[in-house]
């Protein structure tokens, strides 16, 4: 799929627009709001407005897509400090995305100033500025990591926006997820709206602490992650742990450890980072028809009794 006009504007309730992926029939955004999204979900958990106060800051766009996410960014960083010399990389598996999105010019009511940068990274796949060096990897993004890890590239954040498991699992496995932690910085953040047991599960198989951001326009929160490492105990003895200048606490809520524990939390494998999505998905569910972990059903049933619906999160893919 290739053909720019096969991409239709969608509005969403923030006034900015989003595009339905054929291939995938999904949504690129939520429908509460793309452009919020790209914010509220990735640039703020990262800590990005603290970030930019370095010299140097890494970005590493995991689905590239309209390339909200990557302009989100470059706005927040550049209004903090015009002077940060900012390394971008995005993996994006289909390029007419982000060109329809330039030739739709859905960046019009963003008051974005980078346009022409966005443009030129769509078209080119590559810009070299003052303060910019930005690439875009076209193609399997279980390939084009290993060019990243190739390069030394460490992400101060790094975007994990993928379609949804059940659609897109070959980039919500154990063995992808390592590799993106391998690509992270050991003071970085890695930022992902879903908050899917399966792919909680793989961020604490790639050595990863977590907790949930806020939810956007619905119930269900989103994940940050960072390295282990990077954990410090906010005072001598306490038993809660933070990330240093993060406003989000890299712990989960009692409901959602117990989701860790039930068959939701099997994660998607795929062994040599080549498997088609039908294959990982046999194979996950196999694995979960013969798991000896709760039913997800009886974990949900019991929190929805015990808290009356009051702020249960409800997913369980």
């Amino acid at each position: 799929m290739t053909n720019l006009e096969n991409f239709t504007p969608k509005l969403t309730a923030d006034g900015s627009f989003t595009f339905v992926s054929q291939e995938f029939g999904e949504s690129f955004h939520s429908h509460y709001g793309a452009k919020q999204e790209s914010f509220f979900k990735f640039v703020e958990p990262t800590q990005l407005m603290k970030a930019a106060q370095k010299p140097v800051l890494r970005l590493l766009d995991v689905c590239y897509g309209l390339g909200y996410n990557t302009a989100a960014a470059l706005q927040t960083i550049w209004a903090v400090n015009p002077n940060c010399y900012v390394e971008v990389i995005g993996l994006e598996l289909n390029p007419a995305v982000p060109q329809a999105a330039i030739a739709h010019h859905l960046f019009d009511n963003w008051n974005c100033n980078y346009i022409e940068i966005l443009s030129q990274l769509a078209f080119e796949h590559q810009v070299q500025r003052d303060c910019l060096k930005a690439q875009l990897l076209i193609g399997d993004a279980r390939k084009a990591i290993a060019i990243v890890r190739e390069s030394n590239f460490l992400a101060d954040a790094i975007f994990l926006d993928p379609f949804s498991p059940p659609q897109c699992p070959q980039l919500w496995t154990v063995e992808f997820i390592k590799q993106l932690s391998l690509c992270l910085h050991e003071d970085g953040l890695l930022a992902t709206y879903s908050c899917a047991a399966a792919v909680r599960t793989a961020l604490l198989a790639a050595g990863l602490a977590i907790g949930s951001t806020p939810p956007m326009g619905r119930r269900s929160p989103g994940t940050l992650a960072a390295h282990i490492r990077g954990y410090k105990a906010e005072e001598q003895g306490s038993q809660e742990e933070k990330f240093p200048l993060c406003p989000y606490s890299l712990a989960l809520c009692e409901v959602e450890k117990e989701h860790l524990l039930t068959r939701a939390a099997i994660p998607y494998r795929d062994p040599q980072l080549s498997d088609s999505s039908e294959v990982i998905l046999k194979r996950r569910q196999q694995e979960q028809q013969t798991s000896c972990l709760e039913p997800t059903s009886h974990w949900r049933k019991r929190w929805l009794s015990a808290t009356q619906g009051r702020d249960f999160i409800g997913t369980s893919l």
